[in-house]
């Protein structure tokens, strides 16, 4: 089992890695040109800029039981079919129960942003999220490993 983070523009990348060291777990930071990394505890694979690079090598890189940080639908939906437990920074898992429902909504804002509508955008991170996140990845990794 590793950690795997989609780390371009990921909040909770600090909390991942202690969290991998603390649990003896290998962590892979990923992120493209734009967004360079290097972290002690991590290792940072970087690709080259494009449309969905770093995407796309994540998916290429996942194993069965590989943990998977994203805030990507799409991205969370590939690593669930390749058998991975997919986190968002907020500590929701995404699950074959959810993901659909999330990608609907994703869908449904594109057109929506397309046909020249506006959303309202994130709100400023909390603290409880961060909070959030740091106990379900923690309750994860215990379930794992005692």
């Amino acid at each position: 089992m590793r950690i795997l983070v989609d780390a371009d523009g990921c909040p909770v990348v600090d909390s991942t890695i202690a969290l991998a060291k603390a649990h003896n777990i290998e962590c892979l930071l990923l992120c493209d040109t734009s967004h360079v990394f290097e972290r002690n505890g991590a290792k940072t694979l970087t690709f080259s800029k494009g449309a969905d690079s770093v995407d796309f090598a994540l998916v290429n890189l996942v194993q069965p039981g590989d943990i998977v940080i994203t805030q990507d639908y799409g991205l969370a939906a590939m690593c669930l079919a390749r058998n991975a437990v997919v986190l968002n920074q907020d500590g929701m898992e995404y699950t074959p129960n959810n993901i659909d429902a999330l990608l609907l909504q994703r869908h449904v804002a594109k057109k929506i942003r397309n046909a020249g509508g506006r959303l309202k955008g994130p709100s400023k991170r909390r603290h409880e999220q961060d909070d959030a996140f740091r106990a379900k990845l923690e309750d994860l990794l215990n379930q794992c490993f005692g």
